[in-house]
């Protein structure tokens, strides 16, 4: 077997863990009909999946490091096939979220940060950085190819077809495990269980606040957390920020434990001295920013694909073709320019590009399509995420020894949580926002709606609107007793707002892109950056 075996079994694992929630993002509507459910059920089970993986991961690492990150990596896969399984089969809510949300959520808590050790156990010097840029690549084409993939099967089988797939792959990749190669296990089998559970609990609560502030309002309330029967609204506000307060407040304790452990002389679930290494912290918050802004991005533009210009999920993942296409040759490529160029110069560079692909997407949006420049915008944004996602892994697993592999693994795999969650919550709260106070502003302005009407729209976007393809918004009218007269006038304010919302979500990809830039000014300036090789001038 060739030497690029080993990373193309990891890549395969990769690439299943990434695609889970966004076929399931595609298919919402065909499994709300199959399992007789509703939206929010179905959104509630993609929810608790995300929080599982994003609350443990510092676990999964550890049970790595202790029992063998091979062994914990085949386990895994077997616990994410099973979940897989159960999830093709469901006759119900309860068993997908039991298959999909726990027992995969599980599976994938031991798998990720398994697959980011084994990958600097099997390589080192240029291939390792080749191989993190190729995991890299695959991660995020992953995301993308999930609409595409999931589009198609859903369309021409069911969508039980992919997950019954993903069980197939899970037991290909174990048949496989003997051409991998582990490190020693730690000695100390000692599990800091009070560790896990603050780390837990705080991570839980930040995530949770993130991937609900669409629900629930970033800061004013626009819906509301309900605890028997009683609505969660803190002097008035959302719970959200004071949730994530909440988090960070359990995560400095969390910190603080891990301190009297170590002086105790006990074995800590992170050692919090990782987080004083600038090269792995400065890696960390990159990580955290390259998320974001591909989270925000892929949750914008298939609302711009399927809500505005009406495209089904399989022709939303053809026009995302080109960035898959181009962010995996960049994220190969961007290992071999490694060899010359520092990971500071190719991450600025491919964040320069993903300013400047967005820049292109924001001028395309508009009622009809411009095809081949929304393409070029597509393919030069996946370039340059190709470029960032080509040099972090290896950034951060540099700054790790042998022993803090399963640390740095579980710290990388919370950020990639982390960083998707705020993506989708930030960018999904000001699209909300954007479109309800557009909409409203554009009715109130117009001397041919109504008085009556324009007090309906004020208070139907008091707290947000929803947002809804045009061929919904005839039914919405009627429902509200809206005037023949005034309703194609209220369609085209819906939809101008709608787009003006589109172009300020994607406004703010492109802030955090310019703040990304200023993060990697403090990335690593030498070229060729390698794991315990990294000397002082390199991570300054």
């Amino acid at each position: 077997m060739t030497r690029w075996s080993v990373l193309i079994i990891l890549c395969a694992a990769q690439f299943i863990m990434v695609l889970d929630t966004t076929v399931m993002n595609v298919s919402v509507a065909d499994v709300v009909a199959d399992l007789d459910t509703s939206i929010t059920q179905v959104q509630l089970a993609i929810t608790l999946y995300t929080l599982v993986m994003g609350s443990f991961m510092l676990l999964g690492g550890r049970l790595g490091d202790i029992f063998g990150r091979k062994r914990i990596f085949g386990v895994g896969l077997l616990v994410y096939g099973a979940g897989s399984l159960i999830t093709a089969f469901s006759p119900s809510l309860g068993w997908l979220l039991f298959g999909w949300s726990f027992v995969e959520g599980a599976g994938a808590v031991l798998v990720m940060p398994a697959i980011i050790s084994l990958t600097a156990t099997n390589y080192t010097g240029k291939d390792r950085a080749t191989a993190y840029g190729a995991l890299g690549g695959i991660a995020a084409a992953g995301a993308a190819a999930g609409p595409l993939i999931g589009g198609w099967v859903t369309e021409a089988l069911t969508w039980r077809v992919v997950f019954g797939a993903e069980t197939v792959v899970c037991v290909g990749v174990v048949a496989c495990l003997r051409l991998i190669t582990d490190g020693k296990p730690d000695p100390n089998r000692e599990i800091d269980w009070g560790g896990a559970a603050l780390s837990s609990l705080g991570l839980g609560l930040v995530v949770l606040g993130l991937l609900q502030a669409g629900t629930w309002g970033l800061f004013r309330p626009t819906g509301a957390l309900t605890v028997a029967g009683h609505e969660i609204t803190p002097f008035g506000f959302s719970v959200v920020p004071f949730m994530i307060a909440a988090g960070l407040f359990v995560l400095a304790c969390f910190l603080r434990w891990e301190r009297r452990r170590i002086k105790g002389g006990h074995k800590p679930l992170m050692n919090p001295a990782l987080l004083r290494r600038l090269q792995l912290r400065n890696g960390l918050v990159m990580l955290v920013a390259q998320q974001t802004i591909i989270g925000g991005v892929f949750f914008v533009i298939p609302i711009y694909l399927q809500y505005v210009l009406g495209h089904n999920a399989f022709e939303t993942g053809i026009r995302l073709a080109p960035m898959s296409i181009a962010m995996l040759i960049a994220a190969f490529s961007g290992p071999v320019l490694g060899h010359k160029l520092s990971p500071r110069a190719i991450v600025t560079s491919g964040l320069v590009l993903v300013v400047i692909g967005s820049v292109i997407l924001v001028s395309t949006i508009e009622p009809e399509l411009n095809g081949a420049l929304f393409a070029v915008g597509m393919a030069i944004f996946g370039a340059g995420f190709g470029f960032v996602a080509s040099q972090l892994g290896n950034v951060i697993m540099s700054s790790a020894k042998d022993s803090e592999r399963g640390e740095a693994g579980g710290l990388q795999g919370t950020a990639q949580n982390i960083g998707m969650s705020v993506g989708v919550a930030m960018i999904g709260a000001l699209l909300i926002s954007a479109l309800g106070a557009g909409f409203d502003h554009a009715a109130q302005s117009d001397p041919a709606i109504s008085a009556q009407t324009k007090a309906v729209i004020a208070t139907e976007t008091d707290d947000g609107i929803d947002i809804l393809a045009r061929d919904q918004l005839d039914d919405v009218a009627a429902a509200h007793h809206v005037p023949a007269s005034e309703v194609n006038a209220l369609i085209d304010h819906y939809v101008d707002a709608q787009l003006m919302a589109i172009k300020a979500a994607l406004l703010l990809a492109i802030v955090f892109a310019a703040f990304g830039l200023l993060i990697a000014q403090r990335l690593p300036r030498v070229p060729g950056v390698q794991l315990g090789t990294v000397t002082g001038a390199a991570a300054a």
